[in-house]
């Protein structure tokens, strides 16, 4: 018995078909939890030349201040019931949301870090942080209530 995922070629259906000629890869549009997030869709391949392509070839531009999009929101989601602030929606190169979080985290006076894209300040510092990204030229808006 064969089950399919929605998205996924099955190996017996290249088989059997007759049109298709039998290709031993298995895609998948389910995004694998792996160490290099970059690799999508190749789960297994049988051809030893086989190259895994990324999605990032080349690392994102920081836009500049004014052209970025920024959300502010509380979030308390699988933290034990603890509160951060998050700020969202920042594209750029690593160092540069780095450095951005390392700015609001000295003048809230608090922790947090910089990952997946994402800025986590902790505690509840929504209205600081906004005024802090707009005083620094971001655009940037409060979000999720």
């Amino acid at each position: 018995m064969t089950f399919l995922v929605p998205g996924m070629v099955s190996h017996d259906f290249l088989l059997q078909s007759n049109s298709l000629k039998p290709i031993y890869l298995i895609f998948t549009k389910i995004r694998m939890m792996v160490k290099n997030k970059n690799i999508n869709g190749v789960v297994y391949s049988t051809n030893p030349d086989f190259q895994y392509q990324s999605d990032k070839d080349s690392e994102e531009e920081t836009l500049p201040a004014k052209q970025q999009d920024l959300r502010v929101m509380l979030d308390k989601k699988h933290r034990g019931g603890k509160m951060v602030t998050l700020v969202t929606g920042f594209v750029g190169r690593k160092e540069d949301i780095e450095a951005l979080a390392k700015t609001l985290k000295s003048k809230c006076g608090v922790g947090g870090t910089a990952k997946d894209g994402e800025i986590l300040i902790q505690g509840d510092f929504r209205d600081k942080v906004l005024q802090l990204l707009v005083g620094m030229g971001y655009k940037a808006k409060k979000a999720g209530g």
